[in-house]
């Protein structure tokens, strides 16, 4: 697997988790401090913040051989 391959799909898990997080306080009734726009916004953000940082670091761990 390529390396960007792998760190969009890590984006995209961090992505998913948020969104999960998001829905699961709004099914236990706590609901969301912003809307479900802001929910998207929020994901957006930290889906490209993980995709990043494992493009940065993933070759760095496989070369200690923890990756």
């Amino acid at each position: 697997m390529t390396r960007r391959k792998s760190a969009l799909l890590w984006g995209a898990i961090g992505l998913f988790v948020v969104l999960v997080g998001g829905q699961g306080l709004v099914l236990l009734g706590s609901g969301l401090p912003f809307g479900f726009a802001g929910l998207f916004g929020v994901a957006a953000a930290v889906g490209l913040v993980v995709a990043a940082a494992a493009y940065r670091f993933e070759h760095r761990l496989a070369r200690k051989g923890q990756a």
